[in-house]
Protein backbone atom coordinates (compact mmCIF):
# COMPACT_ATOMS: atom_id res chain seq x y z
CA UNK A 1 0.00 0.00 0.00
CA UNK A 2 1.01 3.25 -0.72
CA UNK A 3 2.25 5.54 1.78
CA UNK A 4 0.29 8.92 2.11
CA UNK A 5 1.83 12.21 2.85
CA UNK A 6 0.18 15.65 4.14
CA UNK A 7 -0.51 17.79 0.91
CA UNK A 8 2.55 20.26 0.86
CA UNK A 9 1.92 23.84 1.02
CA UNK A 10 3.41 25.90 -1.94
CA UNK A 11 3.16 28.79 0.03
CA UNK A 12 5.90 27.68 2.91
CA UNK A 13 7.73 26.65 0.29
CA UNK A 14 8.18 29.75 -1.88
CA UNK A 15 8.38 31.94 1.50
CA UNK A 16 11.16 29.72 2.38
CA UNK A 17 12.99 29.73 -0.79
CA UNK A 18 13.14 33.75 -0.12
CA UNK A 19 10.15 33.86 -2.96
CA UNK A 20 7.31 36.25 -2.64
CA UNK A 21 3.60 35.33 -2.32
CA UNK A 22 0.76 36.69 -4.06
CA UNK A 23 -2.75 36.08 -2.56
CA UNK A 24 -6.31 36.92 -3.55
CA UNK A 25 -8.94 37.59 -1.29
CA UNK A 26 -12.24 35.80 -1.84
CA UNK A 27 -15.42 36.86 0.19
CA UNK A 28 -18.21 35.56 -2.51
CA UNK A 29 -19.25 31.76 -1.38
CA UNK A 30 -19.35 30.19 -5.05
CA UNK A 31 -16.40 27.38 -5.24
CA UNK A 32 -16.37 28.54 -8.90
CA UNK A 33 -14.88 31.59 -7.48
CA UNK A 34 -12.19 30.35 -5.90
CA UNK A 35 -11.51 27.82 -9.07
CA UNK A 36 -11.66 30.76 -11.38
CA UNK A 37 -9.27 32.66 -9.09
CA UNK A 38 -6.55 29.82 -8.61
CA UNK A 39 -6.47 29.19 -12.59
CA UNK A 40 -5.44 32.66 -12.72
CA UNK A 41 -2.00 31.93 -11.04
CA UNK A 42 -2.26 33.14 -7.41
CA UNK A 43 -0.15 31.76 -4.71
CA UNK A 44 -2.50 31.13 -2.40
CA UNK A 45 -6.00 32.22 -2.02
CA UNK A 46 -7.97 33.97 0.96
CA UNK A 47 -11.28 32.76 2.24
CA UNK A 48 -12.85 34.71 5.20
CA UNK A 49 -14.86 33.73 7.88
CA UNK A 50 -14.78 36.84 10.26
CA UNK A 51 -16.77 38.97 7.90
CA UNK A 52 -18.67 37.16 6.07
CA UNK A 53 -21.35 34.85 6.22
CA UNK A 54 -19.99 32.19 4.94
CA UNK A 55 -20.10 28.73 6.69
CA UNK A 56 -17.80 25.22 6.74
CA UNK A 57 -19.47 23.57 3.86
CA UNK A 58 -18.30 27.01 2.11
CA UNK A 59 -14.89 26.23 3.20
CA UNK A 60 -14.46 22.98 2.68
CA UNK A 61 -16.29 23.83 -1.08
CA UNK A 62 -13.70 26.17 -1.24
CA UNK A 63 -10.47 24.33 -0.38
CA UNK A 64 -11.44 21.86 -2.61
CA UNK A 65 -11.51 23.67 -5.55
CA UNK A 66 -8.54 25.26 -4.83
CA UNK A 67 -6.54 22.08 -4.28
CA UNK A 68 -7.95 21.22 -7.68
CA UNK A 69 -5.43 23.60 -9.19
CA UNK A 70 -2.75 22.55 -6.43
CA UNK A 71 -3.22 26.00 -4.66
CA UNK A 72 -3.56 26.39 -1.04
CA UNK A 73 -6.41 28.47 0.32
CA UNK A 74 -5.36 30.65 3.91
CA UNK A 75 -8.47 31.02 6.05
CA UNK A 76 -9.51 33.90 8.03
CA UNK A 77 -10.75 32.32 11.30
CA UNK A 78 -13.42 33.27 13.59
CA UNK A 79 -12.28 34.11 17.27
CA UNK A 80 -14.50 31.55 19.18
CA UNK A 81 -13.65 27.76 20.68
CA UNK A 82 -10.53 25.93 19.66
CA UNK A 83 -12.78 24.55 17.50
CA UNK A 84 -13.57 27.31 15.39
CA UNK A 85 -9.91 27.84 14.67
CA UNK A 86 -8.76 24.63 14.04
CA UNK A 87 -11.57 23.13 12.01
CA UNK A 88 -10.43 24.97 8.57
CA UNK A 89 -7.27 23.28 9.38
CA UNK A 90 -8.66 19.89 9.55
CA UNK A 91 -10.40 20.58 5.89
CA UNK A 92 -6.78 20.76 4.48
CA UNK A 93 -6.78 24.36 4.48
CA UNK A 94 -2.56 25.55 3.83
CA UNK A 95 -3.01 27.82 6.92
CA UNK A 96 -5.15 29.71 8.81
CA UNK A 97 -5.29 33.30 10.00
CA UNK A 98 -5.97 34.69 13.23
CA UNK A 99 -7.27 38.41 13.41
CA UNK A 100 -6.73 40.81 16.39
CA UNK A 101 -4.17 38.94 18.16
CA UNK A 102 -4.08 41.32 20.81
CA UNK A 103 -1.00 40.56 23.50
CA UNK A 104 1.24 37.71 23.91
CA UNK A 105 -0.83 35.96 25.83
CA UNK A 106 -3.32 35.87 23.01
CA UNK A 107 -0.34 34.98 20.76
CA UNK A 108 0.70 32.10 23.26
CA UNK A 109 -2.98 31.19 22.96
CA UNK A 110 -3.14 30.60 19.17
CA UNK A 111 -0.04 28.56 19.40
CA UNK A 112 -1.69 26.31 21.76
CA UNK A 113 -4.60 25.93 20.06
CA UNK A 114 -3.32 25.01 16.23
CA UNK A 115 0.11 23.62 17.17
CA UNK A 116 0.68 19.62 17.57
CA UNK A 117 3.31 18.49 20.65
CA UNK A 118 5.96 19.47 20.91
CA UNK A 119 4.99 22.99 20.18
CA UNK A 120 1.67 22.86 21.41
CA UNK A 121 -1.62 21.49 22.22
CA UNK A 122 -3.59 21.21 19.36
CA UNK A 123 -6.60 18.16 19.75
CA UNK A 124 -5.80 15.17 17.96
CA UNK A 125 -7.88 13.46 15.73
CA UNK A 126 -6.70 12.68 11.93
CA UNK A 127 -9.87 11.41 10.66
CA UNK A 128 -10.12 14.87 8.20
CA UNK A 129 -8.83 15.36 4.98
CA UNK A 130 -5.04 16.75 5.94
CA UNK A 131 -4.73 13.60 7.93
CA UNK A 132 -5.76 11.65 4.51
CA UNK A 133 -8.63 10.29 6.56
CA UNK A 134 -6.24 8.58 9.20
CA UNK A 135 -4.25 7.60 5.92
CA UNK A 136 -1.07 9.11 7.70
CA UNK A 137 0.51 7.63 10.41
CA UNK A 138 -0.58 9.34 13.85
CA UNK A 139 3.27 10.18 14.58
CA UNK A 140 3.99 11.56 11.07
CA UNK A 141 0.58 13.09 10.60
CA UNK A 142 1.29 15.65 13.45
CA UNK A 143 5.45 16.29 12.68
CA UNK A 144 3.46 17.12 8.80
CA UNK A 145 1.21 19.39 10.08
CA UNK A 146 3.72 20.96 11.94
CA UNK A 147 5.98 21.14 9.23
CA UNK A 148 3.43 22.19 6.32
CA UNK A 149 0.44 24.01 7.86
CA UNK A 150 1.31 27.48 8.69
CA UNK A 151 -0.21 30.06 11.28
CA UNK A 152 -0.65 33.74 10.85
CA UNK A 153 -1.14 36.29 13.53
CA UNK A 154 -2.95 39.59 12.63
CA UNK A 155 -1.26 42.59 14.28
CA UNK A 156 -4.36 45.02 13.44
CA UNK A 157 -4.52 47.07 16.39
CA UNK A 158 -2.14 49.41 18.72
CA UNK A 159 -2.57 46.89 21.83
CA UNK A 160 -0.13 44.48 20.70
CA UNK A 161 2.67 46.60 19.76
CA UNK A 162 4.10 46.78 22.98
CA UNK A 163 4.74 42.96 23.03
CA UNK A 164 5.13 42.71 19.21
CA UNK A 165 9.15 41.28 19.54
CA UNK A 166 8.15 38.66 21.82
CA UNK A 167 4.96 37.66 19.82
CA UNK A 168 7.33 37.23 16.87
CA UNK A 169 9.44 35.03 18.36
CA UNK A 170 6.77 32.53 19.52
CA UNK A 171 7.60 29.22 17.85
CA UNK A 172 4.53 28.19 15.92
CA UNK A 173 3.76 31.39 14.60
CA UNK A 174 4.99 31.41 10.87
CA UNK A 175 3.94 34.99 9.94
CA UNK A 176 2.61 38.61 11.37
CA UNK A 177 0.23 39.91 8.91
CA UNK A 178 0.00 43.80 9.20
CA UNK A 179 -3.71 44.99 8.82
CA UNK A 180 -3.96 48.74 8.18
CA UNK A 181 -7.28 49.30 8.05
CA UNK A 182 -8.16 48.36 11.79
CA UNK A 183 -4.67 49.45 12.75
CA UNK A 184 -5.99 52.99 11.32
CA UNK A 185 -9.18 52.94 13.01
CA UNK A 186 -7.44 51.70 16.38
CA UNK A 187 -5.53 54.61 16.82
CA UNK A 188 -8.23 57.14 16.21
CA UNK A 189 -7.73 57.89 12.51
CA UNK A 190 -9.99 55.77 10.39
CA UNK A 191 -9.23 55.70 6.47
CA UNK A 192 -5.96 57.50 6.83
CA UNK A 193 -3.28 55.04 5.14
CA UNK A 194 -0.65 57.84 5.53
CA UNK A 195 -0.97 58.35 9.17
CA UNK A 196 2.68 58.53 10.58
CA UNK A 197 2.09 56.37 13.42
CA UNK A 198 0.52 53.89 11.06
CA UNK A 199 3.53 53.55 8.66
CA UNK A 200 6.01 53.46 11.72
CA UNK A 201 3.65 50.39 12.67
CA UNK A 202 3.61 49.04 9.46
CA UNK A 203 8.15 49.19 9.42
CA UNK A 204 8.09 47.47 13.05
CA UNK A 205 5.98 44.62 12.38
CA UNK A 206 8.27 43.52 9.57
CA UNK A 207 11.12 44.02 11.61
CA UNK A 208 10.02 42.07 14.60
CA UNK A 209 8.87 39.55 12.07
CA UNK A 210 12.63 39.14 10.45
CA UNK A 211 14.34 39.79 13.40
CA UNK A 212 12.73 36.23 14.62
CA UNK A 213 13.32 34.45 11.25
CA UNK A 214 9.12 34.61 10.82
CA UNK A 215 7.83 36.18 7.71
CA UNK A 216 6.05 39.19 7.21
CA UNK A 217 2.54 39.88 5.39
CA UNK A 218 -0.16 42.81 4.55
CA UNK A 219 -1.91 44.11 2.13
CA UNK A 220 -0.84 45.52 -1.19
CA UNK A 221 -1.68 47.30 -4.33
CA UNK A 222 0.55 47.90 -7.33
CA UNK A 223 1.76 51.35 -6.54
CA UNK A 224 3.50 50.25 -3.09
CA UNK A 225 4.24 46.58 -4.09
CA UNK A 226 8.41 47.63 -4.32
CA UNK A 227 8.18 49.98 -1.28
CA UNK A 228 6.45 46.76 0.74
CA UNK A 229 8.88 43.77 -0.84
CA UNK A 230 11.91 46.24 -0.18
CA UNK A 231 10.85 46.37 3.85
CA UNK A 232 11.12 42.77 3.62
CA UNK A 233 6.99 41.77 3.00
CA UNK A 234 6.73 38.64 1.51
CA UNK A 235 3.21 37.41 1.95
CA UNK A 236 1.15 40.22 -0.59
CA UNK A 237 -2.69 40.46 -0.83
CA UNK A 238 -3.36 41.83 -3.48
CA UNK A 239 -7.34 41.82 -4.90
CA UNK A 240 -10.62 40.39 -4.30
CA UNK A 241 -13.35 38.95 -5.89
CA UNK A 242 -15.99 41.59 -4.78
CA UNK A 243 -13.82 44.22 -6.24
CA UNK A 244 -13.17 42.79 -9.45
CA UNK A 245 -16.79 42.15 -10.09
CA UNK A 246 -17.96 45.43 -8.93
CA UNK A 247 -15.55 47.25 -11.49
CA UNK A 248 -16.20 44.80 -13.90
CA UNK A 249 -20.00 45.64 -13.52
CA UNK A 250 -19.40 49.27 -13.13
CA UNK A 251 -17.16 49.68 -16.53
CA UNK A 252 -19.57 47.56 -18.88
CA UNK A 253 -22.28 49.63 -17.71
CA UNK A 254 -20.82 52.69 -18.12
CA UNK A 255 -19.91 51.86 -21.72
CA UNK A 256 -23.57 51.18 -22.52
CA UNK A 257 -24.03 54.31 -21.40
CA UNK A 258 -21.69 56.49 -22.87
CA UNK A 259 -22.83 54.51 -26.55
CA UNK A 260 -26.88 54.80 -25.68
CA UNK A 261 -26.20 58.98 -25.53
CA UNK A 262 -23.81 58.81 -28.30
CA UNK A 263 -26.14 57.19 -30.60
CA UNK A 264 -29.01 59.23 -28.73
CA UNK A 265 -26.97 62.63 -29.92
CA UNK A 266 -26.47 61.61 -33.48
CA UNK A 267 -30.33 60.73 -34.09
CA UNK A 268 -30.96 64.15 -32.67
CA UNK A 269 -28.28 66.01 -34.55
Amino acid sequence: MQKRKMRSSNVLAKLRAGDVVICFKLNLADARAVEIAAMAGYDCLWLDMEHVPNDLSVIERGIWAAKSQDVDVMVRVTRGSYSDVIRPLEMDAAGIMVPHVMSLADAKLVVRTTRFHPIGRRPVDGGNADGAYCGIPFTEYIKQANDQRFVIVQIEDPEPMDELDAIAALPGIDMLFFGPGDFAHGIGAPGSPDDPRLIEARKRVVEAALAHNKFAGTVACAANVKELTAMGYRFLSMGADVVGLANYCRSVINEFRAIVTTSNLEVQT
